[in-house]
């Protein structure tokens, strides 16, 4: 976040994230930087009322200093608003930090933010900018777990392939314990993945809890609640909303919980498109491929644990879906905006399957992504993606070593193949502008 810090033009930074990814622990951390670091939690109502009671900014400035009982004192001063959410005050004179005092540094982060304030309520419009806080990527879960040479080789794109099953190693594992930050620090002490199961049951739990605050009645708290209940096992599948999960819920019923649980960043649905180039058009009207949060809950909840544990390469587990789950993780971490979304490609031909799993933008040019091992020749439908794109780069993601090799389709276009392992997905941008023409 330091480039927000050293922005000239700051504005209060809002946080999003679901609950638990670690937007405390990252601001506190952040926090070490300033000389003044005031924290307000607004589930403490005593906290909340700073922001009604206080009439002008140099009084609730005060207020503030007062109840965290902290002098003002030299140097820069950070202000965190958490649970925001619980005072639509509090939102409203994020505003008034912005203009009338910019060298406070403020930054506030929250769960449920769209679900859980009143639909009158709006975060005020340019006076506020927002950050996307995902779970921990494999390099940050090497570095928790002792391995930051391991983790800088692949920052620099120079992993010796005599470390290639180690680091692929590290990778499962990194599948089947996932992103969540305190899973993470368990995992870290005990290299016991047994021993996780009460945190990640925890996590569901509170995810249930919020069930309520979710929905605006009682049939959308049963859907919801469905879908956090079965909607795991359904990780990396093109779902249908009618009958989801065996459920006899409409359409409109279940689009609407889904919708409301994207907000809350704990899944994404996935939609296709069917063209090649800029803009990336998504087909809404289309079945979307469900996403979730974290590979490490999906495999929790899923029960193939054991599955992943004892499988050499994450490929052959699960029908390739968790490869497929973990891969659409990694890249959701090369873009930290709220408003990103990942997307896929289908052909738009009728009686055609032809599907490629990913689609990432690179400058201006549409790179697809397939997760799948396997001869050249197999990649069917990256080869009838690469027929209509306007450039010859195709990435595959996959378990064997680094390897960059020119194909050619049935209908006779030459194009550029890098086959990434999994461990470098975070540097994907990377390698395509390396190998590019």
């Amino acid at each position: 976040m330091k480039w927000w810090m050293d922005k000239k033009n700051r504005k209060p930074l809002v946080l999003r994230g679901a609950r638990q990814v670690g937007k405390t622990t990252l601001v506190k951390a952040f926090a070490k930087q300033f000389g003044t670091f005031l924290h307000l939690n607004l589930e403490d109502k005593r906290a909340a009322e700073l922001f009604s009671v206080s009439s002008g900014m140099e009084d609730l400035m005060t207020a503030i200093h007062l109840h965290c009982n902290i002098p003002a004192g030299k140097g820069k001063t950070l202000l965190f608003i958490d649970e925001i959410q619980n005072s639509p005050e509090a939102v409203a004179r994020l505003r008034f930090f912005y203009e009338e005092m910019p060298q406070i540094y403020v930054i506030a982060a929250g769960s449920l933010l769209e679900s859980m304030l009143n639909k009158s309520i709006r975060f005020p419009v340019g006076r506020v900018e927002f950050l996307a806080i995902r779970p921990c990527s494999f390099s940050e879960f090497l570095n928790a777990t002792g391995e930051k040479m391991l983790a800088e080789s692949i920052v620099k794109m120079s992993l010796p392939v005599a470390l290639h099953e180690k680091a692929s190693h590290l990778f499962n594992r990194y599948t089947l314990v996932g992103g969540m930050p305190e899973i993470i620090a368990e995992y870290s002490e005990s290299k016991d993945i047994v021993s996780l199961s009460g945190l990640f049951d925890s996590l569901l739990t509170s995810y249930k809890d919020d069930v309520v605050k979710y929905a605006r009645n009682e049939t959308m708290e049963h859907v919801i609640g469905l879908i956090l209940q079965e909607g795991w096992k359904y990780a990396a599948q093109t779902i249908s909303m009618t009958g989801f999960a065996g459920s006899a819920y409409k359409a409109r019923e279940m689009g609407e919980a889904f919708r409301t649980l994207e907000k809350t960043m704990l899944l994404e649905l996935c939609y296709p498109t069917s063209g090649a180039m800029l803009p990336v058009q998504p087909e809404t009207k289309r079945q979307p491929k469900l996403l979730w949060l974290d590979t490490g809950i999906v495999n929790y909840v899923a029960g193939i644990q054991s599955e992943v544990f004892g499988s050499p390469d994450i490929m052959d587990v699960w029908r390739g879906r968790i490869a497929e789950q973990v891969a659409a993780q990694e890249l959701l971490t090369l873009d930290d905006r709220v408003t990103y979304r990942r997307s896929f490609w289908m052909r738009d031909k009728k009686g055609s399957d032809a599907e490629v799993d990913f689609i990432v933008q690179n400058g201006s040019r549409i790179i697809p992504v397939e997760v799948k091992s396997g001869h050249n020749a197999h990649l069917k439908s990256l080869h009838s993606f690469m027929d209509i794109a306007p450039h010859n780069i195709a990435v595959r993601i996959w378990s064997k070593p680094f390897d960059v090799s020119m194909v050619k389709t049935g209908k006779g276009k030459e194009f550029r193949l890098i086959s990434l392992p999994f461990y470098y997905i975070s540097k994907l941008h990377e390698w395509i502008d390396r190998y590019s023409v």
